[in-house]
């Protein structure tokens, strides 16, 4: 029993230790900044660069539950692995850049990758800290391992920008870089023992995950604001450099991009606390109304100021991103667990998928603001799935 504890101890350590350095090289992309911008320039248009977008979360979409499946079949090591493999293909793909089918490629290559990693990595954290019977500090490691991403982004968005100014093609070819670095991080990872793969027949697997989301009043209303917030907001982060072009010079465009993710990074590592003190629910409902709020004002009435305060939000997304997760986390059976984070992140996707190709339209027709404008005002909704959870959370207290 010792000589097992010692072990779960070590396997743990180690695993967050590289979870941390991986999470780190997904950041620093020093493409990710001006991506739509990229993307828009090689394709000829916001639409067709949107298209792009959209193809990553399509190709995420298809790939999702049987990537979601396989982690729980044989392992969360190397189905990270294999997730990684395809992110180098997908990165290799974006630098040849000659025509706008390398970049369908690459889009598909890494829609693969989301969708390997799409459930996995938190179930690969979950079921190290499960080991040693530390679930509870869920929320706190993943905050932490979850900030060096953020920070490895603010760092890449100045230095993105600034490469920007000079070539945009070498920018993309040094994003190659830390994918590759990522393949040695990855090999080295533990697979928790506790995780036991998954015997029963793959459609029942996945029917079983199904009915829980069915049966679970709470977790549907967590998964349907989710997905909204996902294929709305995070679309609409994406197009946030192709905005802030507008008012503020290309060189300068990394600048907003980098204090939102210091802002990130710093929400994340604190976050474990934050939730101890405010609890989940509070947080998410807090950040949907406050940081909507802040996107209408900024692109209903666009100024210099606008990329500047819709950074502010940023200070609550990583404790409101661990917040949802830890609330997920909570509902999902052990032996489904990544199928039915995969099955949530599935809506996600489509739903991004299909919003893109909206949005890139809209921005050629309308600009940018407006674009993002109306698209914020579709995701108000949310609010409210979050106020019925809050509201069936004080019920259950009384």
């Amino acid at each position: 029993m010792i000589i097992l504890g010692a072990y779960n101890q070590h396997m743990y350590r180690k695993n967050i230790k590289l979870i941390s350095i991986f999470n780190f090289l997904i950041g620093f992309n020093l493409f990710w900044p001006i991506a739509i911008i990229y993307f828009s320039k090689v394709s000829g248009s916001f639409l067709l660069g949107g298209s792009i977008l959209g193809i990553v979360m399509l190709a995420s979409t298809i790939f999702e539950l049987p990537t979601g499946v396989l982690s729980d079949f044989v392992g969360r090591k190397y189905t990270i692995v294999f997730g990684t493999w395809a992110r180098v293909l997908a990165f290799l793909f974006y630098a040849v850049g000659m025509s706008y089918w390398f970049l369908v490629v690459g889009a598909v290559f890494e829609g693969l990758s989301r969708a390997f990693y799409s459930g996995n990595n938190d179930a690969l954290l979950y079921d190290s800290l499960a080991e040693s019977n530390m679930e509870d500090n869920f929320a706190e490691y993943q905050g932490k391992v979850s900030s060096t991403e953020q920070l490895a982004m603010s760092i890449s968005a100045i230095l993105g920008g600034l490469m920007a100014s000079f070539s945009i093609t070498f920018l993309v070819w040094s994003s190659v870089v830390p994918q590759v670095l990522m393949l040695f991080i990855c090999y080295k990872l533990i697979d928790p023992k506790r995780h036991k793969k998954v015997d029963s027949n793959i459609f029942r697997h996945v029917k079983e995950a199904s009915i829980l989301f069915v049966s679970n009043k709470k977790l549907r209303l967590l998964s349907a604001a989710s997905i909204l917030n996902f294929s709305l907001g995070e679309l609409k982060w994406g197009f946030t450099s192709a905005f802030n072009a507008t008012v503020w010079p290309i060189w300068a465009i990394g600048i907003p991009a980098a204090l939102s993710s210091l802002g990130a990074s710093l929400s994340f590592f604190y976050s474990g606390k934050l939730i101890k003190r405010f609890k989940e629910i509070n947080i998410l409902l807090f950040d949907n109304i406050y940081g909507k709020a802040i996107s209408l004002i900024s692109l209903g009435i666009p100024t210099a100021l606008s990329p500047v305060l819709m950074t502010t939000p940023s200070v609550l997304y990583g404790v409101e991103s661990i917040a949802e997760r830890n609330l997920m986390q909570r509902e999902f059976t052990s032996h489904q667990r990544a199928t039915m984070s995969s099955l949530n992140s599935l809506g996600g996707s489509l739903g991004y998928a299909v919003m893109s190709l909206l949005l890139g339209g809209m921005a050629d027709a309308m600009g940018p603001a407006k674009a993002m404008f109306i698209f914020t005002a579709l995701s108000l909704p949310a609010i409210y799935l979050y106020w019925l959870i809050f509201k069936g959370d004080r019920l259950q207290t009384n």
